[in-house]
């Protein structure tokens, strides 16, 4: 029997979260190197999550310098009070 462990957690309703995620996801998606590797997927594989002004990078990039490029680009945005950066490498 396999069993499902449901962890879904629904955020609340924040409009100051809602700012900073559209904000991120252009910091994110705005930027040159960033666009043209993730930008134009069906689904990105650079999701952004905010809760209360803090910020969790989540999925999968090609390599160190966008890990750290996503992360640079998420601190950058007014509002943010931390980035919580969870992007693994891939083929790590």
């Amino acid at each position: 029997m396999t069993n499902v462990v449901n962890n879904i957690e629904v955020l609340p309703l924040s409009p100051n979260d809602d700012h900073i995620r559209r904000g991120v996801y252009r910091a994110i998606y705005g930027d040159a190197t960033l666009s043209t590797r993730y930008g134009f997927q069906a689904l990105p594989s650079i999701h952004i999550i905010v809760r209360n002004g803090n910020v969790r990078l989540e999925g999968v990039v090609a390599n160190e310098m966008d890990r750290t490029v996503a992360n640079v680009r998420a601190n950058s945005v007014p509002g943010v009070f931390h980035v919580e950066n969870e992007l693994k490498i891939e083929g790590k």
